[in-house]
């Protein structure tokens, strides 16, 4: 899938590298960085820094520094008036020496979340004003093809793919109300057919218990397809309501994807038989279809334990 109208975007930029990000950055957006990690990589660090200023060094909001060697890990820190704050590390690299990788980094209004190839890694709370960030800055051994700075109204159903390719077929899903406030219904206009799909990026409460999405026939109490996670039990529960009345649970699941306070994309790919869903870019599950006519299907319902930041249609 590709990424559709990123508001700025940097292709195959020398390293080490400083772009200004134009208009600062927002909470709702996110920088995606396409690349690879040479073999005998040792650190790379990637800096939101205020201003680009070398004597006196401008202020860095967000240092992340993945290091290779002995014990690998991920250094996140602050750096105010030339001098660093208090180390936060993560025992834990996800990148690897060799192979490609996808870095995206979510702007939320108090903290930073950090997701590689499609998984969560951390959170970084901001310890310096968002309003000040106006630069980029990438250095060590790295190689990046793209950079792409993301508005949440503009992105794609998954940051998982090229900057360089506009293709994309995504469309908003439209809402009377114009917002994505919880509960959220929004219509999926002509309905769905074989081959489109339901992109929601959301973020669970820190006391979230559950959340539903809902796959709906307007004008009717008809539920096609109910997703329903239920963090504190850590079910996953999948449904349908038809005639009045819920049909058999399916509850069967490897792995529970959700925790609280946590950013998520679900994907909901309608094919001839099944939904499939996946989550961060996972697959996780089938639900053979119910209702076999798919067009009757026109609205999605988001309700529960969410902030819901973008849903589209493709």
């Amino acid at each position: 899938m590709s990424i559709s109208n990123p508001r700025q975007t940097f292709l195959n930029p020398v390293i080490p590298f400083a772009g200004t990000i134009l208009g600062g950055l927002l909470p709702g957006e996110m920088v995606l960085i396409q690349g690879s990690v040479p073999s005998n990589a040792d650190r790379f660090q990637v800096d939101f820094t205020c201003g680009s200023s070398v004597k006196p060094r401008a202020d860095v909001a967000f240092h992340f520094n993945p290091r290779f060697q002995r014990s690998p890990c991920i250094i996140c820190n602050t750096l105010q008036t030339e001098r660093w704050g208090r180390e936060e590390i993560l025992y834990q690299n996800p990148f690897t020496a060799g192979g490609a990788f996808e870095l995206i980094i979510l702007i939320l209004k108090d903290k930073f979340k950090v997701a590689v190839n499609g998984g969560h890694v951390l959170e970084y709370k901001h310890r310096v004003d968002l309003e000040r960030v106006d630069t980029l800055n990438i250095s060590g051994k790295i190689k990046v093809d793209a950079v792409g700075v993301l508005p949440p109204s503009s992105t794609s159903v998954s940051p998982a793919a090229s900057l360089t390719s506009q293709d994309s077929e995504m469309n908003l899903v439209s809402c009377s109300s114009g917002d994505l406030s919880i509960p959220f219904r929004g219509d999926l206009g002509k309905g769905l057919s074989v081959g489109r799909s339901i992109a929601i990026k959301a973020e669970t409460t820190h006391k979230a218990q559950s959340f539903g999405v809902n796959l709906r026939m307007a004008g009717s109490s008809d539920i096609a397809l109910h997703l329903n996670p239920r963090l504190k039990h850590r079910a996953f529960v999948r449904n349908s309501f038809l005639s009045e009345c819920w049909g058999p649970e399916e509850k069967k699941l490897g792995s529970f994807p959700f925790s609280t306070g946590q950013y998520f994309e679900m994907i909901i790919l309608c094919d001839s038989q099944q939904f499939r869903v996946a989550v961060n870019g996972l697959h996780q599950l089938d639900y053979k279809h119910r209702v076999k006519d798919l067009s009757r299907i026109n609205q999605v319902e988001v309700l529960g334990d969410v902030t819901l930041l973008d849903i589209k249609i493709r």
